[in-house]
């Protein structure tokens, strides 16, 4: 799993790769991109992504912001955690330390997916003193019924398994393959869009950094203790999102102590990725 000659191969050609630089943190190697100048803005991407969630937002943002994203560890160009650094506490605190490596006071945050998780976890330990954060289709609740039961156990197999993510990555390179399993999100992406996501799960090491993130998280409790966030939380959902039902946005926000639920129709779970204008603008409105 070498993340230094995935970056050789791709680099150059990555997305917004102008911002990139890589930085040491704990035990980890980051990719990080860093653009802009004011506020700083953490963006933080969600389970199978990277900085490419953000590629047309960053740019966007860097108007207003320092705007700071990077690869989740063992996503992208980041190095692998692994085991516990792979579970939703690990998250938290490495990206707390690679935000003190960067000597970085977040303002403002913006999480989609598991990112929101990460954000919000990260708040309630004590570890993000952001003035507000912003949920894209976040994931805050435990998969119910069979798949609660399924999911992370298997997940967790394939992650000790290093030939079961070399197969999944070859199987996955089928860029047809990779457009079903988006279009099953609720998101319809351009053809840079999936060609993105095509070159990603054809490294071996970003689908063992994904199974590893999904083996080890766990959500249980982080609902309730979302009343303690002394941020204001915005939820902003797609109403076409099929892999956080909307109706979770619903249910959150009168658990919230101060929050915002805007939605979206006709996008689903990759909306950001779908209309990054909006996204951007959205996000100005929210953080001034």
């Amino acid at each position: 799993m070498d993340k230094a000659a995935f970056w050789q191969r791709e680099g150059t050609t990555w997305p917004n790769h102008q911002f990139s630089r890589f930085v040491r943190a704990g035990h980890l190697r980051w990719h990080v991109q860093m653009a802009g100048t004011g506020p700083v803005l953490i963006l933080v991407h969600g389970t199978g992504a990277s900085t490419h969630s953000w590629r047309h937002m960053l740019p966007l943002l860097a108007q207003r912001f320092t705007v700071v994203a990077a690869d989740l560890p063992g996503h992208g160009f980041t190095e692998p955690a692994g085991g516990a650094g792979c579970s939703l506490e690990g998250m938290s605190e490495s990206h707390s330390r690679l935000l003190e490596a960067l000597q970085l006071e977040p303002v403002f945050c913006a999480g989609h997916s598991a990112g929101a998780a990460i954000l919000c976890r990260m708040a309630l330990d004590g570890r993000l003193a952001a003035r507000a954060i912003v949920s894209i289709n976040g994931a805050f609740m435990p998969f119910g019924g069979g798949a609660g039961v399924v999911f992370a156990p298997l997940a967790r197999l394939f992650s000790r398994a290093p030939f079961v993510s070399q197969l999944i990555a070859w199987g996955a390179g089928d860029p047809a393959a990779v457009a079903r399993v988006l279009d099953s999100t609720g998101s319809k992406l351009d053809a840079e869009g999936l060609a993105l996501y095509v070159r990603l799960v054809r490294e071996r090491s970003h689908v063992a950094g994904a199974l590893c993130m999904m083996s080890h998280w766990n959500l249980a409790g982080l609902e309730g203790r979302l009343r303690r966030l002394t941020q204001p939380l915005t939820l902003i959902v797609g109403e076409e999102d099929r892999t956080v039902p909307p109706a979770q946005g619903r249910d959150l926000l009168p658990k919230l102590n101060g929050g915002t639920l805007i939605e979206l129709p006709g996008l689903g779970h990759l909306a950001h990725e779908e209309q990054p204008q909006k996204f951007s603008e959205l996000l100005m409105q929210i953080f001034r």
